[in-house]
């Protein structure tokens, strides 16, 4: 993990739109997420959420048609100029998908891929970042003794906290974690929660996430979407018990979405 700039927040939305060629997905949102905590981002299917959290790290640039306005700040970095280089962005921002997604490599290689490809340690330093980005991923006592094995020989919730492991490998600032949950049993998932909580010691986490009881588990903030506006954002605890906004009570309580 690189350092921290500043005491401002590790992310920082102002004014961030977003569209789909002709189709605007998010309108104006103005987000501020604290460094070292789990921000969850609820809300209905198709209210914008994974939109915003793969613009943070302009994932969103790859679709055709894309485009956007605003700023979107990541640990003092513009990340929406023109100017900033997308490597040293991407590396900062670690992505963790719906779906386990570990390269038809060897379990060492997938974790060690990133710092390899830029150049972050020696190579007779790789090992020790590889067991120590396995540890942090609660992954290192299962799989300690076959590195060399493919890791796509591992179990869904293994290969999840590969995916995590070998974004930890780049040294991240932030985690973005979209549905990470979603295709792994329950006790898979409570392995992911678990992680979690430990790695936001070191990292700020933003998970997107269709489970309510997921949100109120693991994040310490909580975002409620809709319709592509921000509606409501704050703890966690007081979105899930006193929602000031009348949306966010009738979706937590199951009215819609």
């Amino acid at each position: 993990m690189t350092e921290a700039s500043g005491s401002g927040p590790a992310i920082e939305a102002r004014g961030f739109s977003f569209w789909y060629g002709p189709r605007q997905a998010l309108f104006g949102i103005d987000l501020a997420v604290a460094r070292r905590t789990v921000t969850a981002i609820i809300g209905p299917s198709g209210c914008g959420k994974s939109t915003f959290l793969r613009s943070i790290n302009r994932m969103n640039d790859l679709v055709p048609g894309a485009r956007y306005q605003g700023s979107i700040g990541v640990e003092g970095m513009a990340a929406l100029d023109r100017g900033t280089d997308m490597v040293t962005l991407r590396r900062r921002v670690g992505m963790v998908f719906q779906r386990p997604n570990p390269f038809p490599k060897s379990i060492f290689d997938n974790v060690a891929y990133g710092a390899k490809l830029n150049a972050l340690v020696s190579k007779r330093e790789l090992p020790d970042l590889v067991e120590q980005c396995l540890r942090q991923a609660a992954l290192w006592d299962e799989v300690k003794d076959r590195l060399a094995q493919p890791a796509t020989g591992l179990s869904g919730g293994q290969q999840q906290r590969l995916c995590i492991a070998r974004a930890l490998g780049n040294r991240p600032d932030v985690l973005l974690m979209d549905e990470p949950c979603s295709a792994l049993d329950p006790i898979a998932t409570q392995r992911i929660e678990e992680l979690i909580f430990e790695l936001k010691r070191q990292y700020t986490i933003v998970i997107v996430t269709h489970n309510m009881q997921q949100a109120a588990r693991v994040s310490d903030m909580t975002a409620f979407f809709e319709a592509g506006r921000l509606v409501e954002f704050g703890v966690t605890t007081q979105i899930f018990t006193a929602p000031k906004e009348t949306r966010t009570e009738a979706y937590i309580t199951g009215r819609f979405g």
